[in-house]
């Protein structure tokens, strides 16, 4: 799929969504961040750029020296685990209504969270995990102390939005786990926390958006945010650990001689520190995610729709600036492989898929659904 490049006043705008399809709010949204002195290089634009709060979903950003907490956003850490089973589709029942109520039995949604902490039935290496986390968590913000009991409860819980769990089938008929979750909500205290401390201390300076403010490199609230957000990070990817597993022992005690590939687990929404154009930049993706050379990912359909595993091919191209084409985004065929045994199929944004696509008889089971975070 071709780039095009869109005029900003610091950098350029290089999209792949062609221009004319990026609605008039979420075009204002990029030219503000592309104004911005301290964007590096350009602003990529994935195919299904929308709107966001602070910067536009589907976007990548590279910042020298600087941190903007509204970028990310106040689902911190947001992404995606998948694992595919050993179970074919003529295995499971007509109905997956006992599916369903088995995983909610182990696995809260909503604001809903255990009633004690679950990590201590988890694998070792994820109770040492969980517990090194844990004990940091009286270095995070003093806005968010008060949320520690809430923060082990909700450790293996979904909560709302657009949150998901999801039982669908590959190409070959085999069964994958899907899920999509986040920090909950000590992630979304300590992103609100930051963004406001950001926009207070821009009060009154000329901003495109308020929402745009940053923290700058070597100044303490930049090292707190990068502490904070980390900790987030951390606790969304043990999060989805937790609750996959939890999922697997509901479809275990459905089979009993079930069996599971390697987990498959990406950020989407996150900060990263990297190296590109010879420059040390903060890197944020919100609804993009990595695909270097080799790494798995996964790119989420809308309810009802196709989901895409994915191997990224790292692939150089001197029209793609390192960040993109090094750490590719959602929906971009020529930078990452589609896996013939493990995609859906059909076409994403009008991108055909070079695969054929499954039949339209995937039996799913859905977690119940609560706006809002939790």
């Amino acid at each position: 799929m071709a780039s095009s490049v869109i005029k900003g006043e610091t950098v350029p705008i290089r999209s792949w969504a062609p221009p004319h399809t990026i609605e008039a709010e979420a075009l204002k949204q990029l030219k503000a961040i592309a104004s911005l002195p301290w964007v590096a290089h350009h602003v990529a634009v994935m195919p299904d750029v929308h709107l966001g709060k602070g910067a536009t979903v589907g976007s990548v950003i590279a910042m020298k020296d600087a941190v903007a907490p509204a970028a990310v956003g106040v689902d911190i850490g947001c992404g995606m685990s998948a694992v595919r089973t050993s179970i074919l589709a003529k295995q499971l029942p007509d109905n997956l209504r006992g599916v369903r109520d088995a995983i909610e039995e182990r696995v809260p949604v909503g604001r809903a969270f255990h009633d004690d902490p679950i990590w201590n039935d988890a694998r070792d290496e994820t109770r040492v995990e969980v517990a090194a986390l844990l004990a940091g968590f009286s270095e995070l913000a003093p806005a968010v102390q008060r949320l520690l009991r809430r923060a082990e409860a909700q450790l293996g819980t979904l909560g709302g939005g657009n949150h998901f769990i999801e039982i669908c089938l590959d190409t070959e008929d085999r069964v994958w786990i899907l899920l999509h979750s986040g920090s909950r909500h000590v992630g979304a205290a300590l992103a609100e926390h930051h963004m406001e401390a950001a926009r207070r201390a821009f009060h009154g300076m000329d901003l495109p958006d308020p929402d745009l403010a940053v923290f700058f490199a070597g100044t303490p609230p930049f090292e707190a945010y990068r502490r904070d957000l980390t900790w987030a990070q951390e606790y969304a990817r043990l999060n989805r650990e937790l609750m996959l597993a939890r999922v697997q022992d509901a479809l275990r005690a459905k089979w009993s001689r079930i069996a599971f590939d390697t987990e498959i687990s990406c950020h989407h929404n996150y900060v990263a520190e990297e190296r590109h154009f010879g420059d040390d930049l903060l890197v944020t993706r919100k609804g993009a995610i990595r695909a270097g050379d080799g790494e798995m990912g996964i790119i989420p359909g809308s309810m009802g729709s196709r989901s895409y595993i994915v191997r990224g091919k790292g692939k150089a191209n001197p029209e793609m600036a390192a960040f993109l084409h090094d750490c590719a985004v959602n929906g971009l065929p020529d930078l990452t492989d589609e896996i013939p045994k493990l995609a859906a199929g059909a076409t994403l944004d009008g991108v055909s898929n070079p695969f054929p696509p499954a039949p339209l008889r995937q039996k799913k089971a859905r977690s119940t659904k609560a706006n809002g975070e939790g």
